[in-house]
């Protein structure tokens, strides 16, 4: 899925405003590069920032201490190493938000998109490339979580030989996209646990879960042997990480350090002021 289809899908959280904001002036180069406590690898997600050049993002995220620049398609995966950091979630045709994995129609086409994907993501050091459930449309839950199975059964192989983790994204159907079938941790825990394979995982996106059910620390926590990434947003509106907002930010990232958790923590939300100064901020309250 094209990091396009990736905002129009969200349009619920994106305005002019926000889309049109830049930075309000350039940031202080001559300023030292932050260094980070390290307990968290944080990252950020490239679709949130599309007015401002990948180049000035990854130099950008590397002065500000972060480790990594996440949702970039194949063409760009070597961008982020020139400025010390990797792309820390690929497109690596695993579908879109309503087409996927509950289908088994799509099965061969995201099998074929991964097999020459993923050892390109292995090549350079990607260690997570992301997929999807797809749409309910009628389907029940206990169908599609067994074509849910079946598909991720048949590309485990390929994940486990170039380790690199598939990463099935939890969304809410509540706000942003309704219909979606991996729209709760249980359903989704079901998933991978049925797969069993220490290369499928679930992309727990915090935003959508906090919307969806609440209870992060705690399912975090009891589940993370199943968690490859996480994403961050600003509930509700799916903007900074500040006081607007109801979840404890640090709070959380403390959970997930507790947890024995070694991946990687993107941010994905929409910036409503100076995308750069946001950004800063939220790397400063995750920095646990």
């Amino acid at each position: 899925m094209c990091n396009f289809s990736r905002r129009d899908v969200l349009k619920t959280a994106l305005t002019g405003a926000t889309m049109a904001a830049v930075p309000s002036a350039a940031w202080p180069q001559a300023d030292k590069p932050i260094a980070r406590k390290g307990n968290i690898k944080q990252s950020v997600s490239r679709w949130c920032y599309q007015k401002i050049p990948l180049e000035q993002l990854c130099e950008y995220s590397a002065h500000i201490g972060l480790k990594a620049v996440d949702l970039l398609e194949v063409s760009e995966w070597e961008v982020p190493k020139r400025y010390g950091l990797i792309c820390s979630m690929g497109y690596a045709g695993g579908g879109d938000i309503a087409h996927a994995l509950n289908r088994v129609e799509n099965h061969a086409k995201i099998e074929e998109n991964f097999r020459k994907n993923i050892p390109l993501a292995a090549k350079a050091g990607v260690p997570n490339v992301i997929t999807f459930s797809g749409n309910r449309d009628g389907m029940s839950d206990p169908e599609g979580a067994k074509n849910t199975i079946a598909g991720l059964n048949k590309l485990k192989k390929i994940a486990e030989d170039n380790g690199v983790n598939i990463c099935l994204e939890l969304l809410n159907s509540k706000v942003d996209h309704h219909d979606y079938m991996c729209d709760h941790s249980a359903w989704g825990i079901e998933v991978v646990a049925a797969v069993n394979s220490p290369r499928v995982k679930l992309l727990y996106d915090i935003y959508h879960m906090q919307i969806m059910e609440g209870d992060l620390v705690r399912t975090i926590q009891k589940n993370v042997q199943w968690m490859g990434h996480f994403h961050t947003g600003g509930v509700p509106g799916r903007h900074e990480l500040d006081g607007t907002q109801e979840v404890q930010w640090d709070g959380v990232m403390r959970g997930i350090v507790a947890s024995g958790y070694q991946g990687y923590v993107a941010h994905e939300f929409v910036p409503s002021r100076d995308p750069l100064a946001s950004l800063r901020e939220a790397a400063d309250l995750c920095d646990v």
